[in-house]
């Protein structure tokens, strides 16, 4: 199945701005665009470096591992046990850096990620692109508290 022609991971490129636009102006209706040229190497950072890692992790070892056990493998659906239980921990751990609301709103594009892991059979980078994607107009949206200058 080719990534470009998969309507399924349009739609998912598509949610993302609703989920920007929408859902994330519920819980932080201030927008900063500017915080973005006055720390670049953050933002890259924050887009491209840590969804890399996250994605290597969660999805690679974590739900690769999970979806191994018997139980793993059963969906809901077409969401497997093991994205679930990997999309449980994905949200616990970013309740460490984010007001519990915010690291909830998670849940559902980790949701995604998993599915499409699942989707190309261990394939991690449709999940890096989306998570990259996701971040991107999240971080460019709304600013992470930086020092004072």
């Amino acid at each position: 199945m080719k990534l470009i022609t998969d309507w399924q991971y349009g739609l998912a490129l598509l949610a993302a701005p609703v989920l920007w636009g929408g859902l994330l102006w519920l819980a932080a209706p201030q927008p900063s665009f500017d915080w973005v040229l006055l720390a670049p190497w953050l933002f890259l950072s924050l887009v491209f470096a840590q969804p890399v890692m996250e994605e290597i992790v969660f999805r690679g070892w974590l739900q690769g591992w999970l979806i191994k056990k018997e139980w793993g493998s059963y969906s809901l659906l077409n969401i497997s046990t093991a994205n679930i239980l990997t999309s449980v921990v994905f949200v616990s751990m970013h309740l460490f850096y984010h007001a519990p609301l915010m690291a909830l709103l998670v849940f559902i594009p980790s949701l995604l990620f998993g599915y499409f892991r699942d989707r190309y059979d261990g394939w991690l980078i449709p999940c890096i692109l989306l998570h990259c994607f996701y971040n991107a107009g999240y971080f460019y949206l709304y600013a992470p508290v930086l020092p004072a200058q």
